[in-house]
Parts: structure tokens; sequence; C-alpha cells
């Protein structure tokens, strides 16, 4: 594990983010059809328990990425300020000693799991992404509906860097949640009041 002292839950977190974006029309013109479309992200710069080697055992980071997921979902709540999710996405961005593996080890269900229960619903599984690179690396995070993946009007990115993060042995963490689908989304496809009804959307 990191020689670096731990600060939450067995892992070293040298620092949070939480970063919102909010869309009021669509590249062509037109106003919002509706509230406009809220982005938000929340990361952390976490040092890397497996940096500089290889290991076949990742059962420590994933027992210990439940309580962080735990925490990404009340930091998540907060920036929402009691607006409701609609879709969600996470992503992985390793430092360049350690393996992309090494940042999907904080993403599985035991991550993710947490946080569902905390946005209420999220029925549907989390996308994902990952790659390697150093500081001010940029990555596109993956959006879909949280209770019903096949929602076409939600599928969505939203792009974020960290000008500080990751070091080489860190992984940056992060998830990200939208407060509705695409501004004026008009692909047809399934609705979300198909999918799962009026009565249980959230």
């Amino acid at each position: 594990m990191s020689a670096k002292p731990a600060n939450f839950n067995g892992l070293h977190i040298r620092k949070w983010y939480v970063f919102e974006e909010e869309t009021l029309a669509v590249e062509s013109g037109p106003l919002a059809d509706g509230e406009p479309l809220r982005k938000i992200v929340v990361a952390a710069a976490i040092a890397n328990p497996h940096a500089g080697g290889f290991t076949e055992d990742f059962s420590a980071v994933i027992a210990e990425s439940a309580a962080l997921g735990e925490e990404f979902g009340r930091r998540l709540v907060g920036a929402l300020a009691g607006r409701p999710a609609a879709s969600y996405g996470k992503a992985a961005i390793v430092g360049v000693n350690g393996e992309y593996e090494h940042g999907n080890a904080f993403l599985t269900t035991e991550f993710a799991n947490p946080i569902r229960k905390a946005l209420g619903g999220a029925e549907s599984w989390v996308p994902s992404t990952g790659k390697a690179g150093g500081p001010g690396t940029a990555i596109d995070i993956p959006l879909a509906h949280k209770d019903a993946l096949y929602v076409r009007s939600h599928y969505d990115t939203v792009s974020v860097s960290f000008g500080d993060a990751p070091l080489p042995n860190e992984v940056v963490i992060a998830m990200a949640v939208a407060t509705r689908g695409r501004l004026y989304s008009r692909l047809g496809g399934l609705t979300a009041e198909a999918a799962i009804g009026e009565d249980g959307l959230r």
C-alpha cells in the first residue's frame, strides 16, 4: 500500500474537486426546452497503492472503495442542492506510474452502489471510461440515464481536466451526474416515461 498517510478509510486523498456546468441554449441558438441542463462532476486525487508494480490482488482497494462511494454520493447530493439526477457516469485517470487496471479497481460495483443509493432509483449500470495521463489530462465522462440505460435522449458526455492531477503515483476518480437529457433531444427512441413510468422518475 502507499507509504503516504491514510486520511480516508485506508486511502490517501490529496484533493477533492467539484465542477458544474449549466447549459441554457443549444449551439444553434434556441433557449432550453425546459430547465437548463446541469452537469456536475465530483472527483478525488488519490494515492495509487499499486503504482510502480504489478499486482494480481485488488481486494483491498475494492473494499476501500465502498466508503469512497458513500462519500462521493454525499458530495454529489450536496452539489445537486435538491435537484434530481437523471443520468450518470464514472471515470478514472491513472498517473503514469500506474496501470489502467489500477483505476478500474476503484470503479467496481462496491464503489457505485452507495452512489446509486444516495441518488435514488439508479437501476442502470454506470457507464465508465478511463485512461492514463498526467496533470491536465482531459477525459470525456460518458452519461446515460440512471434508471433506464436505453433512453437515447440522455446519452451525453461531460469533459473535465485537473490542472494538478494525477501525479505519477496517483489516480483521479471522477463521478458525473446530469439533471436532464440533452436540450432538444429529437432522435426518437425509448423515452424515460415509457421505460420507467411517470411515477418512477426521480
